[in-house]
């Protein structure tokens, strides 16, 4: 009997380390700039996983996302990112911004957990009347500059055929809430987690209409479908169907299984307590892992089978 006792004290002091030190590991946490939402998910991220595992995590401000995917190349196994899938894989085949600065560090990117995803919003009057994209035509419209709401939005208008049609206000997105309440614009487009707090402050100051895209409009702009529950917004009394770019939170080969594994545990078991701070949280479940392209971390792979949550064959 005596060397039954020895072997499960051993093995119960070996659990005892591999807690302890995942417990002591730091992390660096790259997510986007300090004024964005992003950056304040990544602080409440931080502040999860100082309170559920331990792990002590800094948050690093970013330019964007592309920025994220290149410090893969100089960065070790403590450094997690955030970034669209698609990014990922552009990264992996040298193309489009990463065209002649491919690494072989980027076939090393493993995917952790999902975050909420930008999502589109066509925000209009309510007293404009403006229930469908046909009625943008002759209206005034606020894109913004130089952000992914506005590029997409941008490019909404030509799929649908409003290019032209529309006169593209010239004010910042910053001022749009304003800009509505005094009909210097009837509608303006803006991309980010859910409920955006623009579209709050709007929804409860002037009163709008998200506009939902058909199935055929989705189907043209090649991004992912997602619903807005009602009541999301004051006076919202239907489902807003809307467009999205996923974002998930990324590490490398170079992370220890252990790390990655608690770091994603922490995540999910946290996420609930996050969310009644910060409702965008409430958006991510399940359903969103399906938007993760390419392979998950083994460590967080282990989770997500004790979890009992599905993966395809190309996560595996």
């Amino acid at each position: 009997m005596k060397p039954i006792k020895y072997l499960a004290g051993a093995a119960m002091m070996l659990a005892l380390a591999a807690t302890t030190s995942v417990a002591e590991t730091r992390v660096t946490y790259k997510s986007a700039k300090s004024t964005s939402s992003y950056y304040q998910m990544a602080v409440q991220i931080a502040e999860a996983m100082k309170a559920g595992s331990g792990i002590v995590v800094t948050v690093e401000e970013s330019q964007g996302s592309v920025q994220n995917v290149m410090e893969v190349k100089a960065r070790g196994g403590d450094y997690v990112f955030t970034t669209p899938p698609a990014l990922v894989r552009l990264a992996k085949g040298g193309k489009a911004m990463f065209e002649s600065k491919g690494d072989p560090a980027f076939d090393e990117i493993r995917a952790l957990f999902p975050i909420p995803s930008l999502t589109m919003h066509f925000v209009t009057r309510a007293d404009a009347g403006i229930t469908s994209f046909a009625e943008l035509e002759g209206k005034t419209v606020l894109l913004g500059k130089g952000s992914f709401g506005a590029r997409e939005g941008e490019k909404y208008l030509k799929l649908f055929g409003l290019e032209g049609k529309v006169t593209l206000a010239e004010v910042e997105l910053s001022n749009a809430v304003p800009a509505l309440k005094n009909g210097q614009i009837d509608a303006f487009v803006t991309a980010g987690s859910y409920p955006a707090p623009n579209v709050i402050e709007a929804a409860a100051s002037t009163g709008v209409t998200v506009l939902s895209l058909s199935d055929d409009q989705i189907t043209e702009t090649k991004r992912a479908r997602l619903t807005i529950p009602a009541g999301t917004y004051a006076g919202q009394e239907s489902d807003i169907v809307t467009t999205s770019l996923p974002v998930v939170a990324y590490a490398t080969t170079k992370m220890d299984d252990d790390t990655a594994y608690a770091l994603t545990k922490t995540f999910w078991d946290g996420k609930a307590a996050m969310g009644d701070a910060a409702p965008w949280w409430n958006g991510v479940d399940e359903s969103l892992m399906g938007n993760i392209e390419g392979k998950i971390h083994p460590g967080a792979i282990r989770f997500y089978k004790e979890a009992g949550m599905a993966l395809t064959d190309g996560q595996m």
